[in-house]
């Protein structure tokens, strides 16, 4: 256990993760904060969601009469024996057939009941009769008392989350009310002076402080109710009164931001000063600045800022605790064997959580790694799944089977086209379309440059490749390429047209250094950045400086690599470039000057196997069918054309 004198800051860089929660879970146990927080007795209509706190009991039974199951009339039964369609009896009404809807009470004396289907009125001598025309068992159409609930017996269990089933079963067993958990209180505290509130006008270095909408969704997920609270700057006063004033009201605070070790990082001394410091620092990523404690018979915790720091280490340490409260169990999500599209390195001596997008090629599940920093929330938005890699463990090769903790339904991603590839912008417009039209389809892109997406394609780790690899010597795009790489290994694909595009020069407004060509790319005072070896948009850069006799080495940047032409386009924006080579719509989109260069094809590599199949069908239908809708989004983002779309380029 760690003890943390309160009159020291230390940061622990290296507790387990298993450590950790056993350390905090102590001085919360000894503070009485493991168990269940209280019970509460609320109506039925307010229940749905919440947890039993103790057994419910039938107070009566249900039904509570024997009750009829079907229009018809009341009989005895040994009176129906022997009726038939060709041999019908006659009841008289009133004495032996007695007339009852669905749900009456049975009359006395009766035990069956005939369908009204299968009789028919007669009258006889001014006696009114019943033909019926099949007998009746004992208790046919007949509900007994009991059936559903005998009174006294146990409807629900304690520690039980209400769905509308429950609530129905309850009231039928003569309640209006249930004995119900506590819901546990929780703020959310965000803090620092950068924060601004989503919808401000912004400036640089304004952050939008959206992780306590995030965060506060996730209390909402456990069950639980949740308040945000507003910014506090980055002050060390402001933030301990805020921090007091919230645990006078919650179960749980959470101070988000100011759980590292920097200058304006307070959250550790707070917890200190207000309480007991558990743990500071845990050997995980993302999501190592943690801070976890106890103050005032409170649980107090502090999150990291980055957003998958956040939403991750909020997941791991504080939802458990939520669903405890409740008499509950954090769900189990479940895992699935997955083989890894690449290398992954990981650090030693902490626990990685990798995301992962998961699609079926073949017979193989296979998971493709995302990007990997704390601040990539998108990370997150995409992942179909989390690949923990253990304390010390260097990683995994590419081809490593691991376990995939699933975050979204497996049938799911069994309908899941993967992509992977070079980067443009028109597969998510595609994939928007695709999931218009076809909701349980996806299309799944993986941006690793057009090299990468072949050797995809010959490991049978994809669906189809974006490509835009061009070749010195011929001059032509992506067939020597898919000869030289898929073709000797056995890989007989379709090479379908898809788009033509504009490449250039993307700059700041104003092209404030007079940039032209790419002879100015030598110049001294210009920083270039580039895409990542084995994209198309690199080949294109290197076979045109060929050309011209320029040296890269001259280039100041060209060894700074980005994945996608947006993000080469956001380093230009952002000032930490003066151009990069990409597509037009992305300098558009991030409001660049640009300067073309290029007309080039991007086209889609098919496996032959996957070109005529059920799941890529959809897709197809929409590029050889040239959908309009998409056609026209495409078209609007500038610098593209589209015709060659839908065309058979080659088969190879």
């Amino acid at each position: 256990m760690t003890h943390l004198p309160h009159d020291r800051d230390i940061y622990l860089h290296d507790v387990p993760l298993d450590v950790a929660i056993a350390d905090w879970h102590a001085a919360l146990d000894a503070a009485g904060l493991l168990a269940p927080l209280g019970k509460e007795t609320i109506s039925l209509a307010e229940a749905l969601g919440r947890v039993t706190a103790e057994a419910v009991w039938a107070r009566i039974s249900s039904p509570y009469y024997h009750a009829t199951a079907m229009d018809g009339y009341a009989v005895r039964s040994e009176e129906t024996r022997g009726a038939t369609e060709t041999s019908p009896l006659l009841l008289r009404l009133g004495e032996q057939a007695l007339p009852v809807d669905t749900g009456d009470p049975l009359p006395a004396g009766m035990n069956a009941v005939v369908m009204i289907e299968q009789t028919q009125p007669v009258s006889r001598d001014g006696v009114e009769y019943i033909e019926i025309l099949a007998s009746s068992a004992p208790w046919t159409y007949v509900r007994p008392m009991g059936e559903d609930i005998v009174a006294s017996e146990l409807v629900l269990a304690a520690n039980h989350r209400l769905r509308s089933q429950d609530l129905g079963a309850i009231a039928g067993s003569g309640h209006t009310e249930v004995t119900v958990y506590r819901q546990p209180r929780v703020a959310i505290l965000p803090t620092g002076t950068e924060l601004v509130t989503i919808g401000s006008d912004l400036k640089p270095g304004d952050i939008i402080e959206y992780n306590s909408l995030m965060l506060g969704a996730q209390v909402e997920e456990a069950g639980c109710t949740v308040t945000r609270l507003p910014i506090v700057r980055d002050d060390y006063a402001a933030i301990r009164d805020a921090v007091a004033a919230a645990l006078e009201s919650h179960d749980l605070v959470a101070v988000n931001a100011g759980s590292s070790a920097g200058s304006e990082d307070y959250t550790s001394t707070i917890v200190q000063e207000l309480g007991e410091l558990r743990v500071h620092g845990i050997a995980i990523r993302p999501g190592h600045p943690v801070v976890l404690g106890v103050a005032k018979g409170r649980a107090l915790v502090g999150i990291p800022g980055y957003p998958v720091s956040a939403a991750m280490t909020f997941d791991l340490l504080v939802k458990p605790l939520l669903y405890r409260w409740q008499g509950l169990e954090m769900p189990e999500k479940p895992t699935v064997q997955a083989t890894l599209t690449r290398k992954v390195f990981s650090p030693i001596g902490e626990d990685h959580f990798l995301r992962v997008t998961l699609g079926k090629v073949g017979e193989r599940l296979v998971a493709t790694p995302l990007a990997g920093g704390a601040g990539v929330l998108m990370s997150l938005v995409k992942a179909d799944g989390l690949v923990k890699i253990p304390r010390f463990s260097e990683g995994h090769p590419a081809g490593a089977v691991v376990a995939v903790e699933l975050m979204r339904p497996l049938s799911s991603i069994d309908t899941t086209i993967v992509a992977i590839g070079s980067h443009d912008l028109t597969l998510d417009l595609l994939s928007d379309r695709l999931r218009q039209g076809q909701p349980r389809r996806s299309l799944s892109s993986a941006h690793v440059g057009s090299l990468s997406g072949l050797l995809a394609l010959q490991r049978g780790e994809a669906h189809l490749a974006g490509s835009h690899l061009l070749d010195e010597e011929s001059g032509a795009y992506n067939v020597d390429s898919i000869r030289r790489l898929l073709t000797p290994q056995g890989v007989r694909v379709v090479l379908l047209g898809f788009v033509n595009r504009q490449q250039g020069l993307m700059l700041p407004r104003g092209n404030p250094k007079a940039i032209a060509s790419l002879e100015d790319l030598v110049r001294e005072d210009v920083a270039f950045v580039n895409r990542q070896r084995g994209a198309g948009t690199r080949v294109l850069l290197d076979y045109a400086l060929k050309q011209k006799g320029l040296n890269p080495r001259n280039i100041t940047g060209y060894e700074r690599q980005e994945f996608t032409h947006l993000s080469v386009a956001a380093a230009v924006k952002s000032g930490a470039a003066d151009c990069g080579l990409g597509i037009l719509a992305a300098a558009r989109a991030l409001e660049l000057d640009f300067v073309p260069l290029f007309d080039e094809r991007y086209d889609l590599v098919i496996p032959v196997d996957y070109y005529e199949s059920e799941l890529l069908a959809p897709l197809l239908a929409l590029i050889r069918g040239r959908d309009e809708q998409f056609l026209a989004a495409v078209e609007a983002l500038g610098g593209y054309s589209t015709r060659q779309m839908g065309q058979v380029l080659a088969e190879l």
